[in-house]
């Protein structure tokens, strides 16, 4: 329960510095970032902010789904917007493209690393991942229809408010599934054996 507990907030945290990094390297985030930073841009509120507020008002939504959260849905909605903001009060600001473009490759990897950890973990989905899941639940629709319709919505929504899309956009919609279905075994936390019963020896 300890490591459990111990990969969850690592990941969680670590979630939270890929966001920061996908902010200073300013080249385009993922679709749930670019509504976090339009949102920002548009309420001049710190990202962590509308980190916190959007995965609460998304949680909201897994009433009529009958969704239940678990430890890792309640510390999804607070830790990733406190880790983002306290990483981009570390990060300087870069001008340099190649660094840039090198945050931005960073950015994705940690992101694929603290999925797998705290999916790994075993305490429940996050907010928007439960969204997902709750939908495909109530209604049967596939998995991978919801997925894109929920990430091309939040995407267009947050381009529209001023969001950053761009090449790191397209980067993270070819790599993140393939880099999560690499790292998540590595986490993936296995139930421990139990010792089989030795047998009395025969007679």
């Amino acid at each position: 329960m300890l490591r459990r507990l111990i990969q969850l907030y690592i990941g969680l945290v670590l979630y939270g510095v890929s966001t920061a990094m996908f902010v200073r390297a300013d080249l385009g985030a993922d679709p749930w970032n670019v509504f976090h930073l339009g949102v920002m841009k548009r309420l001049s509120l710190d990202i962590g902010t509308v980190m916190i507020v959007t995965g609460a008002l998304v949680l909201l939504l897994w009433i009529p789904l009958r969704q239940r959260p678990g430890l890792g849905t309640i510390s999804n909605v607070i830790v990733l917007g406190l880790a983002a903001d306290a990483a981009l009060s570390l990060m300087p600001v870069l001008d340099s493209l190649v660094a840039r473009g090198t945050l931005l490759i960073s950015a994705v990897v940690v992101n694929a690393l603290a999925t797998g950890m705290y999916i790994g973990a075993g305490f429940g989905a996050g907010p928007r991942d439960g969204l997902m899941t709750g939908i495909h639940a109530r209604t049967g629709w596939s998995v991978r229809a919801i997925r894109t319709a929920i990430e091309v919505s939040v995407l267009l929504i947050g381009w529209l408010l001023g969001g950053t899309v761009g090449v790191g956009t397209v980067v993270y919609a070819l790599a993140i599934g393939p880099l999560i279905q690499l790292c998540l075994p590595w986490f993936r936390q296995k139930p421990a054996l139990k010792p089989e019963p030795q047998s009395e020896p025969a007679l």
